[in-house]
């Protein structure tokens, strides 16, 4: 798809004493298109080549808006033309033609100080996917977009970019999430999640799951089979991307986006199906798939537009002088799991390259924090009581000597956090210079959220959360609850805020503060706040 931009006048600041009423507006706005006027506002261009024009499609919004991956002068503008999400084809109900598509940015969510617009191309080829990248925007500010196919209008979304990297930053703030089963729970923390007050979403992988599970709360899975080929995956993201909470979240912020395993399969490992014996090449065929079907429904960059099954999705985004957030990629690179080889030096769970990457970043760093984001459990984890010990095969435990050098290098910058997903539970550790002496110092903390809806409502806590406490004293909590974790950093401290829901097997659960813990700059660990 091709676009182009047209800048405006001077941007002016949008006056931040509206951002709760304007959260508002667009919860409201992401469940339904709205009556939007469109006298002056609009100046479609007429069209040599009518095959483009885009007649007779009715309500193609139905998945939404998103925006994502925020620089201090661009954003990723994403939706997706669906007028039938969940046609069998996996196509959204779209005629088989290319369509044009025109985009705005405003400084108002009335879009009476537009700042740029422009226009893009999209077709089958990408179950036609718009991704803008919106380009001349002012750092720090706040901005509205919305998207237009003929007559029909599409919610609007708020976004915001970045300050540079350098500039000084006094407040960031920002939730994380993970592992959101659409069969196992509804999405009322997305909900409440879209009435936070942000800058940004990181979302820890397990966006769809692939599974063939219906259920017990009438929200089967569609296609009602595991998904293999790629408009199985399309109707899939179509179905999670339908809920109107979901829609709202997305619309509510930009979102930075990394996958975990069930996006592809559950625990697959670089070209190794976990669960199936086939060749390589097999896997990697659906693997292609299902980055394809990813890609279409995310806020990406191009940059991250995958080539067959590779995908580069690991990547850097920093906010002024103050974070700085590493997303990692824990899937497309590491070795096959193996518990007998879980001390093995040559084993990796990140691969050569994107190592290099990350330990570089984290040497030419100049923020105040330093955030590694990624999927599975960071700090050492034994299940089992007394002299016998027992490891996941897929967290970080079963590639113990890449942790310990990640975990020294995590330790030279000025306050290293590392935030994960993956477990469908929250726990807080600090992270230590020996796991296995609890003497030895704390270099970095872990935070770890739990699901939105993965495994149903949860619970405080399970029965064997106590010998995870008792094994593993920099453990410092375990609850299973579902909800996400919100975060607000400054130059003297991060303190993340542990928000639950107490069920998910119906709609309509308030929200609440399970618990607070607060990080000081420059003294890793974690202290807990009343």
């Amino acid at each position: 798809m091709s676009g182009t931009v047209t800048p405006s006048p001077a941007h002016r600041p949008t006056a931040s004493a509206a951002c709760a009423t304007r959260r508002q507006v667009l919860v409201a706005g992401a469940a339904t298109l709205g009556a939007v006027t469109l006298g002056g506002v609009w100046s479609p261009r007429a069209h040599a080549d009518t095959t483009v024009v885009p007649r007779r499609i009715v309500e193609p919004f139905t998945l939404g808006v998103a925006s994502g991956d925020p620089f201090h002068d661009s954003v990723v503008l994403w939706t997706r033309l669906a007028p039938d999400p969940l046609a069998e084809d996996g196509l959204g109900g779209m005629p088989d033609r290319r369509v044009r598509v025109q985009w705005q940015v405003a400084e108002d969510e009335d879009f009476g100080r537009i700042v740029t617009s422009g226009e893009v191309e999209t077709g089958p080829e990408d179950a036609h996917a718009v991704h803008v990248e919106a380009q001349g925007l002012r750092p720090g500010f706040e901005y509205f977009y919305r998207f237009r196919v003929g007559t029909q209008i599409s919610p609007v979304g708020r976004t915001r970019t970045t300050t540079p990297p350098g500039m000084r930053l006094d407040r960031f703030a920002f939730a994380f999430a993970s592992c959101q089963n659409y069969t196992q729970g509804h999405y009322t923390a997305q909900a409440h999640l879209a009435r936070e007050d942000l800058d940004l979403v990181v979302f820890l992988g397990d966006y769809i799951y692939e599974t063939a599970g219906q259920g017990a709360i009438g929200r089967g899975h569609l296609p009602r089979v595991e998904v293999r080929s790629l408009a199985e995956y399309r109707i899939r993201h179509a179905q999670y991307k339908s809920d109107t909470d979901l829609q709202a979240a997305h619309a509510a912020f930009p979102w930075a986006v990394v996958f975990d395993d069930h996006e592809v399969q559950n625990n697959w490992a670089d070209d190794h199906s976990d669960s199936e014996d086939i060749p390589a090449e097999e896997f990697l065929r659906r693997r292609a798939q299902a980055f394809k079907a990813y890609y279409e429904h995310m806020p990406l960059r191009p940059a991250q537009r995958p080539q067959g099954p590779h995908m580069r999705l690991h990547r850097r985004l920093s906010f002024g002088d103050l974070v700085d957030v590493h997303l990692l990629d824990t899937r497309q690179y590491r070795d096959e799991q193996a518990p007998q080889d879980r001390e093995n030096p040559s084993r990796t769970l990140l691969g050569t390259d994107q190592k290099q990457w990350l330990f570089e970043g984290l040497s030419s760093s100049r923020a105040r924090w330093n955030v590694l984001a990624q999927q599975v459990f960071f700090s050492q984890r034994d299940f089992v009581e007394g002299e016998q010990t027992g490891f996941s095969d897929d967290a970080w435990d079963n590639y113990v000597v890449e942790r310990d050098r990640v975990r020294d290098e995590l330790a030279r910058v000025r306050n290293g956090v590392v935030i994960t997903g993956d477990v469908h539970a929250n726990y807080v550790c600090d992270v230590k210079a020996d796991f296995d002496d609890p003497a030895s110092a704390t270099v970095a903390t872990e935070l770890v959220g739990t699901s939105f809806t993965s495994g149903g409502d949860g619970a405080e806590q399970a029965p064997a959360d106590a010998v995870q406490l008792q094994e593993n004293p920099h453990i410092r909590f375990v609850n299973r609850r579902r909800g996400y974790v919100r975060n607000v950093v400054t130059s003297t401290e991060w303190k993340a805020d542990y928000r639950v829901v107490d069920y998910v097997s119906e709609p309509g659960a308030p929200i609440r503060d399970r618990a607070r813990f607060v990080v000081q700059d420059g003294v890793a660990g974690v202290r807990e706040q009343a």
